[in-house]
């Protein structure tokens, strides 16, 4: 069972997929490993981007558990969990909380597929 509202959860799949909806974005210099090259996409010139914006400040604006919930539910959603998981999934998002979370979930691609994905395993649909 999941403790955020799945009404809140809805509102930023639609935002995220407005937002990678958007053109790719174009890194200018390459990253110096993977995992930077994904946060890098993400914050290139992302700044006045409105959609960016509102989506970000949304999942920042939420409680630390609440963020932590929304990366669990990305990961349930993308398969990195079963929903029998669920309590593991949340404990390890727990585990690895920081306060990047919203570049962290912009930053996926299919986070929108994937958190959609997450609260259908739960029973709700937006």
């Amino acid at each position: 069972m999941i403790n955020i509202n799945p009404e809140l959860v809805c509102q930023i799949i639609d935002k995220a997929r407005q937002f990678h909806a958007k053109e790719e974005v174009v890194i200018p210099e390459p990253p110096n490993s993977p995992a930077d090259e994904s946060i890098m996409q993400v914050l290139q010139d992302h700044g006045d981007d409105l959609t960016y914006q509102e989506v970000s400040l949304a999942i920042k604006d939420l409680e630390p558990d609440q963020q932590q919930e929304l990366v669990a539910l990305m990961w349930l959603g993308r398969d990195d969990y079963t929903l029998e998981e669920w309590e593991t999934a949340l404990q390890d998002a727990a585990d690895r909380w920081n306060e990047r979370t919203a570049e962290y979930l912009l930053a996926t691609p299919l986070v929108a597929d994937y958190l959609m994905e997450g609260l259908g395993l739960h029973g709700y649909s937006c």
